[in-house]
């Protein structure tokens, strides 16, 4: 006689996951730039009282939304950027007046960084760093010799273990099963199971056979339920970023955020518009819907 495998509905709402989150953990979140990032969670961070942060993230308007804040007390990234936008402008104030400690490193040492921690290792060679300033900046990276005939040096990329990793989905089932659409999984599978706790914002849940169904010749279901604490479904989670093929990047909307960021005056007008301590994902939503409707 065989049994069917135990499950749990994991869904959430923001709210219950922020709550689950504290002040001074290393917290780490998904997406690339200003592409798939789980903003609505961010959202609803920055209307918490959590703070002291050490953020890990390949960087976007999540780590400018934080830093603006000041939230973060040490960031470690390998770019912080809009995309269309080159550099970041809440993030670039922030460095330039020191607001937090930084770990800078390359993109391919932050990746292997996510590999080391998924699989419980203190750190994994790389080659990446090696005759670069990534070494002079961060003197606290060490290198390793291959204890074989080759003797090569690499760099010992350490991992990168998070309290908890917050990322954003096209579509998952209520047992933490994660899925992604577009044309990029942008490492978010590597951070749940690099984190202790894991959570995944959707634009929309589904049923499990969905996920499981013909999707083409990419491996889209992305995340496994066992590396996932909760999930929540957020539709248009994601702005402004990207999450296609649900929706591109609010391109409008990201050049006023960027513009606003450039003046203190400004920048308190739209964070009043948009994101007041009492509001919530509903009323952003609908202050997007009618800025849109002005610009016409």
């Amino acid at each position: 006689m065989t049994t069917a495998p135990p499950t749990r509905d994991k869904t959430m709402t923001l709210e219950e996951v922020v709550d689950r989150l504290s002040s001074g953990m290393t917290i780490g979140i998904g997406g690339w730039g200003s592409r798939r990032k789980p903003m609505a969670l961010v959202r609803a961070l920055l209307r918490s009282s959590v703070t002291d942060l050490t953020v890990i993230s390949y960087g976007g308007p999540d780590v400018g939304l934080l830093a603006a804040a000041g939230r973060i007390r040490r960031l470690v990234t390998a770019f912080v950027t809009l995309d269309s936008i080159p550099l970041e402008p809440h993030y670039r104030a922030a460095r330039q007046r020191g607001a937090f400690a930084l770990t800078e490193i390359d993109e391919a040492m932050f990746m292997w960084g996510l590999h080391a921690a998924a699989n419980r290792l203190p750190f994994l060679p790389v080659r990446a760093g090696l005759g670069s300033d990534v070494m002079r900046v961060n003197p606290e990276l060490r290198t390793v010799t291959s204890p074989y005939e080759d003797g090569e040096e690499f760099v010992a990329a350490p991992a990168l273990r998070m309290d908890a990793a917050l990322v954003h989905l096209n579509r998952a089932d209520r047992l933490g099963n994660g899925q992604y659409l577009g044309p990029d999984p942008y490492f978010d599978d590597l951070f749940c199971e690099a984190a202790d706790t894991a959570y995944v914002s959707c634009e929309r849940l589904v049923d499990t056979r969905e996920l499981t169904g013909n999707t083409g010749a990419l491996p889209t279901l992305l995340v496994q339920r066992h590396c996932v604490t909760g999930v929540v479904e957020t539709p248009g989670g994601a702005h402004f970023t990207s999450c296609v093929p649900d929706h591109p990047r609010d391109e409008p909307f990201q050049k006023a955020y960027a513009a606003a960021a450039a003046d203190p005056v400004a920048w308190a007008d739209f964070a009043a518009r948009f994101l007041p301590p009492d509001g919530d994902e509903k009323s952003y939503r609908e202050a997007v819907r009618i800025w849109h409707e002005e610009q016409k």
